[in-house]
């Protein structure tokens, strides 16, 4: 995995901040294989509840990300809530990511 522990932390909590402590964040993309270099961050965030301004939170989280994962960045992040339907990238990020 392409991320430090440091970074993964920032990306934990501020995913705690706005989805609350039973969000669950997977890595997935090319930032999972250690022989690649470069590429954006790809997240999904599992949610266990309805989530409130979902559209919101997404974007607020990302410029939040940005800041504090020093900017210039680009950072994809999907959310799935429990008992909706699984698109493809779900599930390929589901089969193939990392949970931080």
């Amino acid at each position: 995995m392409r991320l430090t522990e440091q970074q993964q932390q920032i990306i934990k909590h501020k995913v705690t901040d706005y989805f609350g402590n039973d969000a669950k964040v997977i890595l997935f993309g090319s930032r999972t294989n250690d022989i690649l270099r470069g590429g954006d961050i790809d997240l999904l965030i599992e949610l266990q509840q309805p989530v409130d301004q979902l559209l919101k939170k997404n974007l607020s989280l990302n410029a939040d990300l940005q800041l504090a994962l020093w900017g210039l960045q680009k950072i994809d992040i999907i959310t799935h809530q429990k008992n909706t339907p699984e698109t493809p990238l779900y599930k390929e990020a589901q089969q193939h990511g990392i949970k931080l």
